[in-house]
């Protein structure tokens, strides 16, 4: 059996609700249950959530509930590959799963082609893992820190005259979803190592959204994405 997991927790601070706030005319959750179905991916696509409200507004998008989250997987401090165990082990009780894909509920540019494409590079490269990602706008060898009396000062003053041409690309995680062998989750085995592999997502369509200022760019991009097709 193959699932989706989307683990919404009822209690983000920096953004309160999040995970059920509108976002462009519907629950941000919404996107990411929308998308799982959508693949035609998955066999079941569930919500591991602790909070009643979300629990009834993803099962309006046709996600299932079947258990709710305890509170001691549900604080601020709660890592995501414990959550998701915590989700295989209860869905196991229904039969074996092979294949676990945790979607974040944030996550409103998903799209359908680059779950396929994961899930390919998953059992082609028999990975742990495949993860979205995309690349550094700005080459991270020649990122500067502020020091507290404001002046600057390069991580990487070795790379001052390097031009970036000449420097390699860097990637960070997308923040999307991240396909897993059910071993891998329940064996609590890392996401970013050598057994992993990565989709590559255009920057437009990667936006993080953890603060207000987030938000409200996150919105911006997606009205101009869909207003221009």
């Amino acid at each position: 059996m193959k699932v989706a997991i989307i683990p919404a927790r009822g209690g983000s601070k920096r953004i309160p609700r999040k995970n059920i706030k509108d976002f462009c005319g519907k629950p941000m959750i919404a996107y990411s249950i929308e998308a799982a179905l959508d693949s035609g991916l998955f066999d079941r696509v569930i919500v591991s959530t602790d909070d009643d409200e979300i629990a009834d507004i993803a099962q309006q998008y046709g996600a299932e509930v079947p258990f709710i989250r305890p509170a001691e997987l549900s604080d601020d401090f709660t890592a995501t590959i414990p959550v998701i165990a915590h989700a295989i082990k209860e869905l196991q009780k229904d039969g074996p799963v092979e294949i676990a894909c945790c979607i974040y509920a944030t996550a409103p540019f998903i799209q359908t082609k680059y779950l396929n494409e994961a899930y390919q590079s998953l059992l082609a490269n028999k990975s742990q893992y495949s993860f979205s990602a995309t690349s550094f706008a700005f080459p991270i060898q020649r990122a500067i820190k502020l020091n507290k009396n404001n002046t600057v000062e390069m991580f990487n003053p070795e790379h001052f005259t390097t031009r970036s041409q000449d420097l390699e690309e860097a990637y960070h995680d997308a923040g999307q979803f991240y396909f897993g062998q059910v071993q891998a989750w329940l064996n609590n085995k890392a996401i970013f190592t050598h057994e992993s592999t990565a989709v590559i997502l255009p920057r437009h369509l990667v936006q993080d959204i953890d603060t207000p200022e987030d938000f409200k760019r996150a919105e911006l991009m997606y009205k101009a994405l869909r207003d221009n097709g």
